[in-house]
């Protein structure tokens, strides 16, 4: 029977062709569904948060301008790269990124842990212009970031929309995601941010980033996004979870 199933399968090509497809498709579902209940595959990291509006309108500008296609955001677990840029990635690093933001090359060095780096002036004055900084690099100039004014306007929809997707963003966040952006941009003072603060954290860096203090510029946000990137980890915390996972 089975050497007659066998020849059946060989001889038709269009039964064994659905029989291909039956069989890569109950594959597919068994290793595929799973992937779609994030606490299956990720464990839970202490001090990972969603992005703050600024952040978001930030990491927004930062897929806008293509940064993921010359600058990686994963941190391999080999000697080399920890030595160089740091504590290897974690998965829960990029539970909040719709896209994540891995990369597939390094033109330039990886950004997983740039935040704290270097100061914001520094960071202003690399888009500016990348070779006074670096003279060996190939990175364009985005000076053009410090005269447009970042969005703020339809960072709601944003949240909202993320939320969707399962990063728990609260109606609370999402009502005052505009004035948290500019509370973020703008005040240091704890009385401007204590609302923001209160609903992403007492880490959440809040100033003028871009020295403008005029005006709330794309340089402003994407700054914000970059002095956050491998900062909201407890490393400890983390050790502890592969501790006891192992």
């Amino acid at each position: 029977m089975s050497r007659f199933t066998h020849e059946t399968l060989e001889k038709n090509s269009l039964l064994l062709l659905a029989f291909v497809i039956i069989v890569v498709s109950i594959g597919g579902i068994v290793e595929i569904l799973p992937l779609f209940r994030k606490e299956t595959v990720i464990e839970p990291v202490e001090g990972v948060r969603p992005y703050t509006p600024l952040e978001l309108a930030g990491y927004n500008i930062y897929l806008r301008e293509g940064c993921y296609n010359c600058h990686s955001q994963q941190i391999r677990p080999l000697r080399d790269e920890v030595v160089r840029y740091g504590h290897y990635s974690l998965a829960a690093e990029s539970m909040y990124d719709h896209p994540f933001q891995w990369g597939s090359k390094r033109t330039g060095p990886d950004l997983a842990r740039v935040g704290g780096k270097y100061s914001d002036a520094w960071h202003v004055a690399h888009m500016i212009e990348p070779r006074d900084l670096v003279p060996e690099s190939i990175m364009p100039s985005y000076g053009f970031l410090m005269k447009n004014g970042a969005k703020l306007h339809d960072l709601p929809k944003h949240l909202k929309a993320l939320s969707v997707v399962g990063v728990p963003y609260s109606d609370e966040m999402i009502e005052w995601a505009e004035k948290d952006a500019k509370a973020q941009a703008t005040g240091e003072a704890r009385t401007d941010t204590e609302g923001l603060i209160a609903r992403y954290g007492d880490k959440v860096i809040a100033r003028d980033f871009d020295g403008q203090p005029h005006m709330i510029s794309e340089m402003d946000a994407l700054i914000a996004y970059l002095q956050v990137l491998g900062t909201m980890v407890d490393f400890d915390a983390a050790k502890n979870v592969e501790g006891g996972a192992q």
